[in-house]
């Protein structure tokens, strides 16, 4: 064991030296009932874990108090076999994989993962007056901050932050902590609505900073290989995180987050959005558009005109503005019955000018300032206070607001402005300073109105649509968006790292306004190539300021006609994509995912967002760029992917330059999958979850290959929790001549499964077969021999196993 420990301790300084604060000196250690600490003669470390993956770090300067209050954490702490070992001058606190290493002269704090090295504390925690923390146009927010500081290895590459626009790898850059808007942004924001203090390295490990305050993550701006998250105050904690691969890194930590609620299945459809409809007859007459045009629709987004006719001065109304809505629960009720859903904007500014100023100065639901009034200030809409949502008070007063507004039948939310876009330093919240609370009033807005529905409409699953939040808020069903983007190239180039990066970090549905927000910038190409693009991001919602319209059906015949197609596309995929929905909730598996999951080896890969997975099986390359006649794609060595229009097959493990088609971007299906298809459909309502395709990627190279798909009724709250759900599994295996197709279903307790109408397509038979037989009986099946597919009709009754020998004809 001395030699281990001794092999480890070489390895560590072999990697990070010793570089901790000279200043800290040991002086003893203590494990009592799963909690490490080692005391110092500055302050007291408690070390903890959570999982055998997960540990905890929490340093105490002496004269403070533990803060057990976490904005972000959910996971209870387990009761694991953690090994205490003292040997020379080096304890560990280990799990079966993860340990923590501490030296004890000259004091060292580090990490390994499985005996290798992960990351090491620098100076750790210490206080710096040296430079005060400025966050906007020079504010000065604090004189001294609170600095953990860490050890990095010369060649990793980090992600994190939140929603930037930077590039892959986020190494070099000082990231402010601080929410905050970003209007017009193209191909660079270093400052956007989304700000997370989580870190993620290429050595396959993550740590969340545990701390709501605002701050700054220093990602090794002096190039001095030097990791520093930096606070005006609150909890000195980190996570340390860890996994075998990416994907167990990611449910490692939403595990120790929280889940992502399952949306309501109409979420995967079509939105129909834009800045804003004026009045009842805009909206009915543009979803009458949409249903003469044919274009799938399953929701319309209401902006501020619902509650106002004009954009200033009428911000806090909140109620619906019968001059120009003037029957809005019918107007909700008609096209309810047509599949569309509706979906009014809310915001947190309470206007003076408002119709509910006086009750909420009334009531005491506002932000004060520092003698006890309401908090006033100027923004773009006019004078405002803030509703504070961290007194009971007004959590419940906004809250009785969304509970009118579902009682009339709207089907989801829109909270917008929530970072807050405008929130000055010196007003006071219930339960601390704006400082204090700016970064997670998003996060706990989305949790006022997730709790809300859970308590007073426990069987709807809500959807919730927010522009800020923090780490954690995927727990409360967020689907967060990347703010207002330019209507340009450059705004289209940023999206996949903002949705590829906000992945990783437990926001699995940011998506991006489709054809994008800011401008007035009529380009029908970039805007083809943003929808077609959308059809592979996690939620399909064209939305723009109202210059240029959003809405295919208002665009040139040529726009329609390609946005048309990109939306079918959308639509056919609703199986595959509700699977990745159920995937996202019990693992946390993000929908959209960068190629160095497939290769984590391929170091190349680890600032590559142009191609992505779009699940397991969908390789998709966006057109970013204008006029493009080819384009470059890489297609990982794990398997040979088949065109998704052609059926031309690619090997795995090169670069190829791909030609371009202006009707879809590049996209490809994994050798040996299994993708299930929905018939066209004019809304999800119309979707038959029991009649579908399903098409087989056949391939010498995967001689067995096996893939699950989720079903329920696409609306029931904890569907999988009460049994109400079915998963549906599918096995090809080929030996010598035979090719076998086998179906089996895992139906949950209180799910009433029916019998399956399947249209089975097997792709690349390259003659017809000689044999066919379903269940031990001969079939003929339709073989085309242009595109060397084989189709069968298979009714499957889901009680029974379903076996399909087809005797290729070589």
């Amino acid at each position: 064991m001395k030699k281990s420990i001794y092999t480890l301790l070489a390895l560590l300084l072999f990697h990070f030296g010793f570089t901790q604060n000279p200043n800290r000196v040991y002086q003893s250690h203590n494990e009592e009932n799963g909690v490490f600490s080692v005391t110092t003669n500055d302050g007291k470390y408690m070390f903890q874990f959570y999982s055998e993956d997960i540990l905890e770090t929490t340093f105490i300067p002496n004269g403070e108090n533990q803060n057990l209050n976490s904005h972000a954490v959910v996971l209870k702490p387990q009761n694991i076999d953690a090994k205490y070992k003292y040997v020379g001058n080096v304890i560990s606190y280990s799990s079966k994989s993860l340990s923590v290493n501490v030296i004890t002269e000259p004091f060292q704090v580090s990490y390994s993962y499985q005996g290798k090295p992960i990351i090491s504390e620098k100076r750790g925690y210490y206080k710096s007056a040296h430079q005060p923390m400025e966050m906007v146009k020079g504010n000065i927010i604090a004189d001294e901050t609170e600095k953990i500081e860490f050890n990095l290895t010369p060649d990793e590459v980090l992600y994190g932050g939140g929603a930037r626009a930077l590039g892959m790898n986020r190494r070099g850059h000082r990231l402010p902590l601080f929410n905050r808007a970003h209007y017009g942004y193209e191909t660079e924001s270093k400052l956007m609505n989304f700000t997370m203090p989580i870190v993620a390295s290429s050595n396959q490990y993550m740590i969340h900073f545990d701390n709501a305050p605002i701050g700054y993550l220093d990602l090794d701006s002096k190039k001095d290989n030097t990791l520093t998250y930096e606070t005006v105050s609150g909890r000195k904690t980190y996570q340390i995180i860890a996994g075998n691969s990416w994907y167990d890194i990611i449910e490692n930590y939403t595990n120790l987050t929280g889940k992502q609620p399952m949306l309501p299945r109409w979420a995967l459809g079509n939105f129909s959005s834009r800045f804003g409809y004026h009045s009842q007859k805009e909206v009915e007459a543009t979803i009458a558009k949409f249903k003469e045009e044919k274009i799938p629709v399953d929701a319309i987004i209401l902006d501020l005109y619902w509650f106002g006719k004009d954009i200033k001065g009428t911000m806090g109304n909140l109620e619906v503005f019968r001059d120009s809505f003037p029957d809005f629960e019918g107007m909700i009720a008609r096209l309810k019955t047509q599949g569309v859903k509706t979906i009014p904007i809310t915001e947190p500014f309470v206007l003076t000018t408002s119709k509910k100023w006086d009750k909420a100065v009334q009531k005491d639901i506002l932000a004060k300032d520092s003698i006890g009034n309401p908090a006033r200030y100027d923004f773009y809409f006019g004078n405002t206070g803030i509703i504070d949502i961290y007194k009971p008070e007004g959590e419940a007063w906004f809250w009785d607001i969304y509970k009118g507004l579902a009682d009339k039948s709207v089907a989801g939310v829109w909270g917008d402005l929530g970072e807050p876009e405008v929130h000055p330093n010196w007003v006071q919240h219930h339960t601390g300073t704006a400082a204090e609370v700016h970064n997670i009033y998003g996060h706990d807005w989305a949790r006022l109105v997730y709790e809300g529905y859970k308590r007073d409409f426990p069987n709807q699953r809500p959807f919730i649509l927010m522009r800020a939040g923090y780490s954690g808020s995927q727990r409360y069903g967020m689907v967060p968006w990347s703010g207002d983007v330019n209507r340009t190239w450059g705004g289209l180039q940023s999206q996949p790292e903002i949705a590829l990066q906000m992945g990783l970090q437990g926001l699995a549905y940011m998506h991006s306004d489709l054809g994008g927000f800011a401008g007035a910038n009529l380009d029908d190409e970039l805007y083809a190539r943003w929808l077609q693009y959308g059809v592979f991001q996690p939620i399909f919602r064209p939305h723009a300021q109202e210059d240029v319209p959003s809405e295919p059906i208002y665009r040139s015949e040529k726009a329609k006609r390609l946005a048309s197609f990109a939306i079918e596309m959308r639509y056919r995929l609703l199986p595959y994509n509700y699977h990745l929905m159920a995937l996202n909730h019990i693992e946390g598996t993000p929908l959209m995912r960068p190629l160095f999951f497939e290769e984590p080896e391929n170091i190349e890969l680890y600032t590559y967002s142009k191609t992505y997975l779009w699940g397991q099986d969908i390789l998709v390359s966006p057109v970013l760029e204008a006029g493009l006649k080819t384009q470059e794609v890489y297609f990982p060595k794990t398997a040979n992917w088949f065109n998704i229009e052609t059926d031309e097959i690619i090997e795995g493990g090169q670069t190829k330059a791909i030609e371009l088609h202006p009707a879809y971007i590049p996209t490809y299906v994994r050798a040996g999958a299994f993708i299930p298809l929905a018939k066209t459909m004019q809304s999800t309502e119309d979707y038959d979850a029991n009649t579908f395709q399903l098409q087989y990627y056949h391939d010498a190279s995967v001689k067995e290959s096996e893939r699950e798909f989720y079903f329920d009724d696409g609306k029931t709250a904890n569907a999988i929790e009460k049994g109400m759900h079915e998963l549906l599994e599918f096995e090809a295996e080929q030996k010598g001549a035979w090719l076998n197709i086998e179906f089996e279903a895992e139906i949950g307790d209180n799910y009433n499964s029916e019998a399956k109408q399947i249209s089975l397509t097997i792709h690349n038979i390259q003659k017809q077969p000689k044999r066919i037989k379903i269940d031990g009986k001969k079939l003929e099946g339709k073989y085309n021999s242009e595109y060397k597919t084989l189709t069968l009709d298979v009714v499957w009754d889901t009680s029974k196993e379903k076996e399909i020998r087809i005797k290729l004809n070589k």
